[in-house]
C-alpha cells in the first residue's frame, strides 16, 4: 500500500466527514477531545488505560493501530515531553487522527506525527521512512481483539477492522512492535484475556520482564481485559499484578476509574 505522513495541522487538505457527521467526546475529564464517527469503531476506557499503563518517562512513543488517536495522544497530554507518532492503516481514519492532534489544549501538534502504514511493513528497508527501526523507546498496542474463531465479525466495515484478527496474527504487530524499540525499550498493550497464550508466545525470544495486570468490570466479575507490559530483549520472568476494578457493586465508578479515566492519572 502506499505510505506517506498525515500533515498534523487544522487546515491539511484531509479526507474525512464533515463536522455534522462526527461526535466530539470527551475524556480524561475534558482533557483530551476527539472528533469520531458515531459508528463503527469508537474510542473508549481501553485506550484510556492504555495510555495510563504507559511509562510518563518515555520521549519517543509510536501508537500501532492508532485509529482516530486516542491511546497516543492520551499519552501525549499525560507525557508532556514525549514525541508521539500515530500509525493507522485507514487513510481517512488517520486524517482525522491529525485533525485530533491539531486541536487540542494545550497545543500537543508539534510533539504528533500521524503515518499511514500497514504495520507490517513498519521497521523494513522497504517500509516507511518514519518510525524507523529502532526509533522509539515505547510501543503502545490496541490491536484488534476478536478472533473471528470466537466472534462474529462487525458487518461494519470499519469496525471489522479495527476489531477482527485472530489471536494468532498478533505475532506480526509483536514484530513491529520489536522492529521499532531500541534495545530496552518497553512494549505497552491491552486486549483480552483469552488471547494471553497466544501473546505471550510471540513474546517468547523478543520481550521478557512482562507483567500481565487484568482489568475487572466490577468486583466480582471476571477480567475482560489485560493490561501487559514487556522490554525488549530481557529474560526476566513474567509477573501478575494486581488488578484493575473499574466500577463498585452498584456500577458507579471505582475510585481507581475516577483516577484513571477522568483524572488521567498513572496506573
Amino acid at each position: 500500500m502506499e505510505t506517506h505522513e498525515v500533515p498534523v495541522s487544522e487546515g491539511a487538505a484531509v479526507d474525512i466527514p464533515p463536522d455534522e457527521a462526527l461526535t466530539d467526546d470527551a475524556f480524561l475529564g475534558g482533557r483530551l477531545c476527539l472528533l469520531q464517527p458515531p459508528r463503527g469503531h469508537r474510542a473508549g476506557h481501553d485506550a484510556m488505560l492504555l495510555a495510563a499503563s504507559a511509562p510518563a518517562d518515555a520521549r519517543r512513543a509510536v501508537d500501532l493501530g492508532a485509529g482516530v488517536g486516542a491511546a497516543g495522544l492520551a499519552f501525549a497530554v499525560r507525557a508532556d515531553k514525549a514525541e508521539v507518532t500515530l500509525v493507522e492503516i485507514d487513510p481517512p481514519t488517520a486524517a482525522l487522527a491529525a485533525r485530533n492532534a491539531a486541536r487540542q489544549q494545550p497545543d500537543i501538534a508539534v510533539r504528533v506525527k500521524v503515518v499511514v502504514a500497514d504495520i507490517a511493513r513498519l521497521g523494513r528497508p522497504s517500509g516507511p521512512e518514519r518510525p524507523a527501526a529502532g526509533s522509539a523507546d515505547l510501543v503502545l498496542m490496541n490491536p484488534p481483539f476478536n478472533d473471528p474463531a470466537r466472534h462474529r465479525a462487525s458487518p461494519h466495515a470499519g469496525r471489522a477492522l479495527a476489531h477482527s484478527v485472530a489471536d494468532a496474527d498478533a505475532e506480526t504487530w509483536l514484530r513491529a512492535a520489536e522492529r521499532l524499540l531500541e534495545a530496552g525499550g518497553r512494549l505497552a498493550l491491552i486486549h483480552r484475556p483469552e488471547a494471553i497464550e497466544a501473546l505471550l508466545a510471540a513474546m517468547k525470544g523478543r520481550f521478557g520482564a512482562v507483567t500481565i495486570r487484568p482489568v475487572h468490570p466490577l468486583p466480582d466479575a471476571p477480567a475482560n481485559r489485560v493490561l501487559i507490559g514487556a522490554v525488549k530483549g530481557r529474560r526476566t520472568p513474567p509477573a501478575l499484578l494486581p488488578g484493575l476494578v473499574l466500577s463498585d457493586g452498584a456500577g458507579r465508578p471505582s475510585e481507581t476509574a475516577e483516577r484513571l479515566l477522568r483524572r488521567g492519572e498513572a496506573i
